[in-house]
C-alpha cells in the first residue's frame, strides 16, 4: 500500500493527461460524423474510443506506482516482440494474421483483438536507447553504445518504413536528439544524418524516375514508396498551379477539404463552436489523422493554441522535471517519450493545415485509434512513474540527512 502512496505524484503532468482525453471525447463527437452514419449509431464510435481512453487512464495510474528498473528491462521484452510482428507483416503482408486498412499494412489480428506493432516499436525503443546510452562511461562506451543503439533504431525503423515512412523519420529523429543529450560525438550524429539523407534522396529520384514518370507500379514491400513520392510531388504541383486550374482529385481531397475547415475556422477567434462543423461529413478521415482541421474549425485559433500549449507544456514538463533527476537512465527515457508525443503532435497538426505532406500522424490522445491512445497513456504512465519515483527519492534523501545531522552529538567548548 505504500507503493500506491498518492503523495508523490505528478498533479502536473495529470492534468496535462487529463485535459488531453477531454479534449479527444469532445473532438471525436464532433468529427466522428461519417462513423454515425456508416454503424447507424450515434454514441457507438464515441463510446467504443471512450473505453479505450478510460482504460489507458487506468493502465497510467497504475504504471506511475512501477519502478523505473522495471520499465527498462520491460523495455527489451517489448521491443523483441514488437520487431517479431513487425517483420511478419514485411515478409507475410497477406496473411490472414495482417489487417490493411486505408491500404496500408500495419495491424497484426490476434483473434478477435487488432493492434498496431509500430506503436510498441516506437515506445520500446526510445526506453531501450535510453538504458544503453546510460551505460557509457568512457569515451570507448561511446562508440560502442552507439553503434548498438544505431543498429537497434535501423532495424526497427526499416519495417516501419515499408508502412509509414514517417514514423520511421521521425522515430530516427528522437533518437538523434537522444544521442545529443547523451552527448555522443558530433562526427557520429552529423555522419549518421548525412548517410540518411543521402539514402532517402536516392530513393526518392529512383522512384520518382523509374516509377512514378514511368507509370509503372512498384512491387515488394516498399510498394506505398509511389503514394510517398505522390505526395511530395503534389505540394510542388499545387503551388504551381492558378486557383482556376485546381481540381479536386482522389490524391488531394483530404488535404484540400482540411483546408476549407482550418479557413472557416480562421473566420471567427473561435471559429464556429463545438458542433457546427461542416467539413467533417466530407472529410474522410475527419476523425482521425486530420481532427486537427475539425478542432480548428470548430474553435478557431483560440483552441488551436490551447491544444499546442498542452503539447509543448507535456515537453516542457519534462525539461524542468528531467533537470532535478538523479537517474541519468530516467533522465533520458523522459525526454525521449516527451520529445516523441510533443513532435508526433506537431507533425500531425502542421499536416492538417496544409504545411507538409500527407503522412499518417495521428494526433496523439485525440485522434480515434484504440492502439494509440492505450499506448499514448503509457507514455504519460511512464513518464509520471519516474517523476514520483524521483520525488520519493529526493524527499528520502532529504530525510536521511535531517536525521543524520540530528544525530551528531553536540560538543561544547569549556
Amino acid at each position: 500500500m505504500k507503493r500506491l502512496d498518492l503523495k508523490y505524484i505528478d498533479k502536473t503532468y495529470w492534468v496535462l493527461f487529463l485535459t488531453l482525453v477531454v479534449v479527444a471525447v469532445i473532438a471525436l463527437f464532433s468529427a466522428g460524423s461519417t462513423l454515425v452514419y456508416e454503424r447507424h449509431s450515434v454514441l457507438g464510435p464515441v463510446l467504443s474510443q471512450m473505453i479505450f481512453l478510460f482504460l489507458g487512464v487506468a493502465i497510467a495510474f497504475f504504471i506511475q506506482f512501477v519502478p523505473s528498473m522495471y520499465i527498462r528491462a520491460g523495455g527489451y521484452v517489448l521491443l523483441g516482440f514488437s520487431l517479431l510482428c513487425l517483420y511478419f507483416i514485411m515478409l507475410f503482408p497477406h496473411s490472414s494474421m495482417v489487417a490493411t486498412i486505408n491500404g496500408a499494412s500495419r495491424w497484426i489480428k490476434i483473434g478477435g483483438f487488432t493492434f498496431q506493432p509500430s506503436e510498441l516499436a516506437k515506445l520500446s525503443l526510445i526506453i531501450v536507447v535510453a538504458d544503453l546510452l546510460s551505460r557509457i562511461k568512457t569515451e570507448e562506451d561511446k562508440k560502442k553504445y552507439f553503434f548498438w543503439t544505431l543498429g537497434l533504431t535501423a532495424a526497427t525503423a526499416l519495417p516501419i518504413m515499408t508502412g509509414n515512412l514517417s514514423t520511421a523519420v521521425l522515430l530516427g529523429g528522437i533518437v538523434l536528439i537522444m544521442w545529443f543529450l547523451a552527448h555522443l560525438p558530433w562526427k557520429y550524429i552529423l555522419a549518421t544524418v548525412g548517410i540518411a539523407v543521402a539514402l532517402l534522396v536516392a530513393g526518392y529520384l529512383i522512384v520518382e524516375f523509374g516509377f512514378v514518370r514511368q507509370h509503372r507500379k512498384m512491387g515488394g514491400p516498399f510498394a506505398r514508396a509511389v503514394t510517398w513520392v505522390g505526395r511530395i510531388d503534389d505540394i510542388f504541383t499545387e503551388h504551381n498551379q492558378d486557383a482556376a486550374e485546381f481540381k479536386l482529385t482522389d490524391d488531394n481531397y483530404q488535404r484540400s477539404i482540411a483546408k476549407v475547415a482550418v479557413a472557416r475556422g480562421g473566420k471567427s477567434p473561435v471559429g464556429v463552436l463545438p458542433g457546427n462543423s461542416q467539413e467533417r461529413d466530407f472529410l474522410p478521415q475527419a476523425f482521425a489523422d486530420y481532427i486537427f482541421a475539425i478542432i480548428v474549425e470548430e474553435s478557431g485559433m483560440v483552441g488551436a493554441i490551447f491544444l499546442i500549449f498542452i503539447y509543448l507544456a507535456v515537453l516542457f514538463r519534462a525539461c524542468l522535471t528531467s533537470s532535478r533527476f538523479g537517474d541519468y537512465a530516467a533522465m533520458l527515457m523522459v525526454m525521449g517519450l516527451a520529445l516523441m508525443l510533443t513532435c508526433q503532435a506537431l507533425v500531425s497538426m502542421m499536416v492538417a493545415v496544409g504545411l507538409g505532406p500527407v503522412t499518417g500522424q495521428p494526433l496523439p490522445l485525440i485522434s480515434r485509434g484504440g492502439t494509440s491512445a492505450v499506448i499514448t497513456s503509457v507514455y504519460f504512465g511512464i513518464i509520471m512513474a519516474v517523476s514520483r519515483e524521483q520525488k520519493e527519492l529526493k524527499e528520502r534523501q532529504t530525510q536521511t540527512t535531517i536525521k543524520s545531522k540530528e544525530e551528531v552529538p553536540e560538543i561544547t567548548l569549556e
